[in-house]
């Protein structure tokens, strides 16, 4: 396998950048998991805010690197590609945070506790993942971790299925219920954010293996 290392250049910078992207988005996980154990919201909201903006600032460093330090031999769309991934994961995070703060008087945050769970797991593995690319990772590896990932979205769709049970049942009341939905469907969507994010590394281990 053609060494990653030296496919991004004899600089660590972008394994590093790319490391405190993965880091920063599981950071945003645990602050959302903050949220929900709080009446209102609103300091552990901003906490989201500044996560997603800090995000936002090692995606446009990656971006600005690539200017100064474009390396043929792998495509930099790829790092793009992940950069972007990675990105998403906070921002989804912090959308959900946002109406969650909106609606947070019609539902309980232990709601949410199993989808947590699963989203924190995602993360995680989505870290790993990032930290292997200096490596050089053999392709059986990373294909096991997004293994992995696929089987945590598995389980968090049949989660939400359930869910939909439980709202549909006529047990709810409305405006409950259109607030569980929503955000059942956000916290789900961060879940797939992660899983893209780990499509991403697998294709660039692939690409290069």
């Amino acid at each position: 396998m053609i060494s990653l290392a030296k496919l991004f250049g004899k600089s660590d910078r972008f394994f590093e950048l790319l490391d405190a992207s993965a880091k920063s988005a599981f950071q945003s996980i645990e602050e959302l998991e903050r949220l929900l154990t709080q009446s209102n919201g609103q300091i552990a909201l901003a906490e989201l805010a500044i996560t997603r903006r800090n995000e936002k600032k090692i995606a446009e460093t990656i971006s600005e690197e690539l200017v100064n330090v474009f390396v043929t031999t792998l495509d930099r769309e790829d790092i793009e590609s992940l950069s972007r991934a990675l990105y998403r994961i906070p921002k989804t995070v912090e959308k959900f945070g946002e109406r969650f703060e909106i609606m947070h008087h019609h539902v309980k945050g232990s709601d949410f506790a199993a989808q947590m769970n699963l989203a924190k797991e995602s993360a995680s593995v989505i870290c790993r993942m990032v930290a292997m690319l200096s490596s050089s990772p053999k392709l059986e590896l990373i294909k096991a971790e997004n293994d992995k990932l696929q089987e945590l979205e598995g389980r968090a769709d049949q989660l939400v299925l359930s869910y939909l049970k439980e709202i549909y049942s006529g047990n709810i009341e409305p405006i409950k219920a259109m607030a569980m939905r929503d955000l059942y469907d956000l916290l789900e969507k961060v879940i797939d954010r992660c899983r893209d994010a780990g499509n991403v590394v697998t294709q660039i281990v692939l690409k290069n293996s």
